[in-house]
């Protein structure tokens, strides 16, 4: 299995915590090479140790995504270093949480020019290779919340839309081309993302359960570049969530108001904070943020699917006492 990655160049951007940090390590140890992209240098550098460690050879490229000239010269860094990439892989973004009307302007923009505007700038460079070569595979993170949405986070939420949508779309555009488009949808996973978000809520925040870890998301990521898929979820939270939305969107949208009331926020005060938005932050260079205890988790999805259940079938029966008082006033009854 090592052999069929050997020699093989991904591109990954967001690289240096989390998702990013944990899938370079995983295409390491596979025995890829990797082009390692964030804006923080060191973590990077640690990082390329890592995984030349592995035996593999690894490039730093110091990159901020919302800068599309940066986006070309990582491109052009990877070809100068191996002559041509086999992946890449967008994953770099940013987390917002607020009301809408407290949250402000160059903010919201801001995690459109780092989660959709990156990535379309990312799949311009990789796009331009793959034509060239004939052949290569994009993968683009975006999240549960480019199928489903909740409160406080309109600006993730509308980014994580536009990049699946955005995806779908040039997929069409490269079918029969030897380019594939992947789109990998995680639930809530545990990575530092949550210490580095940007927040105008007043409250401490914390990830809604479940939480799963960076290498599982990792492992989807490698599956679709091994063999490459339109759509991936990661997660069973990701898909109950896109499947509830799909057959009863009302009450999805009631019960997820009531989970992220009860779940998002921490009983502590906080300022507010732009977090890493404009700037990256020193905290948080590993995999994981902390908030995933495995022997816990079990018994918080239990906890958290009996809930979902519950206030499904309550809203449910709402929604169809609704539904038939509909009918009848449409039949004269």
């Amino acid at each position: 299995m090592k052999r069929a990655w050997k020699n093989r160049v991904v591109v990954v951007t967001g690289a240096s915590s989390g998702i990013g940090r944990a899938t370079s390590l995983a295409l390491a140890k596979k025995g890829a090479h990797v082009v390692l992209a964030a804006r923080r240098e060191e973590p990077l550098e640690d990082l390329a140790r890592e995984c030349e460690a592995l035996g593999v050879r690894a490039i730093v490229v110091p990159t901020d995504v919302s800068d599309s000239a940066a986006v070309q010269r990582l491109a052009e860094e990877a070809r100068a270093a191996f002559g041509h990439f086999d992946a890449w892989i967008n994953n770099a973004g940013v987390y917002l949480m607020g009301r809408l009307e407290e949250t402000p302007d160059d903010a919201f923009r801001q995690v459109m020019e780092t989660n959709f505007f990156g990535t379309v700038s990312g799949a311009r460079a990789a796009v331009a290779q793959f034509r060239r070569q004939g052949f290569g595979t994009l993968v683009n993170v975006s999240s549960t919340f480019g199928t489903v949405a909740a409160p406080y986070v309109s600006a993730y939420v509308a980014s994580k839309h536009a990049v699946r949508g955005f995806s779908s779309s040039i997929r069409q555009e490269l079918l029969d081309t030897g380019i594939s488009v992947c789109t990998v949808l995680p639930a809530a996973i545990d990575t530092p993302l949550w210490q580095h978000t940007a927040n105008y809520t007043g409250w401490r925040i914390r990830p809604v359960e479940p939480v799963y870890t960076p290498e599982r998301v990792a492992r989807a990521i490698l599956r679709v570049l091994r063999s490459p898929r339109h759509e991936v979820f990661v997660g069973p939270a990701a898909r109950s969530f896109a499947a509830m939305h799909g057959l009863l969107p009302r009450t999805f949208e009631r019960t997820m108001h009531g989970v992220t009331e009860a779940q998002h926020f921490e009983k502590e005060r906080q300022g507010h904070t732009s977090g890493t938005l404009f700037r990256p932050m020193a905290e948080g260079t590993g995999t994981s943020g902390g908030y995933h205890a495995a022997g816990k988790q079990w018994l918080r999805r239990l906890l958290l699917a009996g809930g979902v259940a519950t206030a499904a079938l309550s809203l449910r029966r709402r929604e169809t006492r609704g539904l038939r008082a509909r009918v009848a006033q449409v039949l004269g009854a």
